[in-house]
């Protein structure tokens, strides 16, 4: 019977790794010792702080191998929010003399989002670029927003919502031009599709450790190297004095570790096991249910990601209803999960209010089996025929069913 395991007891069934990941086996292995064994402080001169030192760098070797960049331009910080805010806050206030002028989009992680409207409160000025129905963004807006004044662009490498795929190469090159800093954050896309920040263009990109399955409280800002850019935490001098405090080192061990992990399950394959299984979900689901809608482009859109819109209900209602069943999925945004307005990411691809409400989201990770595929396959579109009939619009539902 689907969502239960042996001796009867529920199956419990994982589909929100957007939000966050379980942390690799492997990684908490490797942590384990720096919590307990290997505990000194890496900017000790002694033999325990040189051991703690030799992993921290060799964790950032790991991490810059991932991405294709050089281990002196891997920044460790405390996830993907800080480096985020790090990445847009630094260049603004180191750049201003240059200009004031930033551009983003409006379909950005809100640690995008706020950072940008935090400077708009010191006299920076922001444009938001709108995206097509899809979540794309056009290279050419890009080109056209860019003025004199502008010190930095920044744009999502992946939509964490709706999982669009953004041309990240192709705005890179427009920004080069322009001889203008360019920031990505690749919070969703690192690990998880193959990366090179060479040829992306990039100047920076953000990740985040439990993304990737790796530990949280620990991220990275990709900086490269002649990059202006001023500190946000003062205090010492650790990671050449961009970033003070004492290193989280089990943290930095553990996302060099799951940086290594990752590699290898991109050689092994893994983008490719997850988009069949995302493709079979959205097929199965969008021909057994009627009035349902996908968000985001139909393939370029982050291996394991399934966003939905079902009309005439709302996804809080979905989401407690599959819970109950054992499945774990979202509406949108872990960071937003509170929020009772719709997501800003669906109304900026055009759907009206009453439509995003009903929204689901699915992402997929590397444990994630045929089996349980299936088993979602069955019981949502009974969920959905449920919350239909109980649903305030039910009259408008089944006037479309005649």
């Amino acid at each position: 019977m689907c969502g239960k395991g042996v001796n009867g007891f529920m199956k419990r069934i994982y589909m929100d790794h957007a939000a966050t990941t379980p942390t690799d086996n492997e990684v908490v292995k490797a942590m384990e010792p720096y919590f307990t064994q290997k505990y000194g402080n890496p900017n000790s001169i002694h033999s325990f702080g040189q051991e703690a030192r030799d992993a921290v760098e060799e964790a950032r070797k790991k991490v810059a191998h991932l991405i294709g960049a050089n281990p002196s331009e891997i920044i460790f910080t405390g996830g993907g929010t800080e480096s985020d805010n790090f990445a847009i806050k630094g260049i603004a206030w180191a750049n201003q003399k240059k200009g004031n002028h930033i551009i983003t989009s409006k379909i950005e992680h809100h640690a995008v989002l706020h950072s940008c409207q935090f400077l708009e409160k010191h006299g920076f000025r922001v444009t938001y670029l709108p995206v097509d129905k899809y979540g794309l963004i056009d290279p050419d807006n890009v080109k056209k927003a860019i003025t004199d004044q502008t010190i930095l662009v920044t744009i999502m490498h992946a939509n964490n919502e709706i999982g669009a795929i953004e041309p990240i190469k192709e705005i890179g090159k427009v920004v080069k031009e322009a001889g203008i800093y360019f920031h990505t954050d690749s919070v969703q896309t690192v690990g998880h599709i193959p990366i090179d920040v060479n040829d992306l263009g990039v100047d920076m990109l953000s990740m985040s450790g439990h993304k990737l399955y790796g530990p949280n409280g620990v991220g990275v800002l990709y900086l490269r190297k002649g990059t202006r850019i001023d500190s946000l935490i003062g205090g010492g001098s650790q990671e050449k004095n961009r970033r003070a405090g004492t290193e989280n080192v089990a943290g930095i061990v553990g996302m060099g570790k799951a940086a290594e992990l990752a590699e290898k399950r991109l050689v092994q394959g893994e983008e490719d096991k997850l988009i069949k299984l995302r493709d079979r979900l959205i097929k199965e689901i969008t021909e057994k249910v009627d009035h349902v809608l996908l968000n985001g482009h139909p393939k370029k859109r982050l291996p394991g990601n399934v966003n939905l819109c079902f009309e005439f209900i709302e996804g809080e209602s979905m989401l407690l209803n599959l819970d109950m069943e054992g499945v774990a999925a979202s509406s949108g945004s872990a960071c937003t999960s509170g929020s009772l307005e719709p997501s800003h990411v669906l109304l900026a691809i055009g759907l009206p209010p009453e439509i995003a409400h009903g929204s689901l989201r699915l992402t997929l990770g590397k444990d994630n089996t045929e089996e349980e595929v299936e088993c979602v396959i069955d019981i949502l579109p009974k969920i959905i025929e449920k919350l239909r009939a109980l649903s305030p619009f039910k009259g408008s539902w089944e006037g479309l069913k005649k």
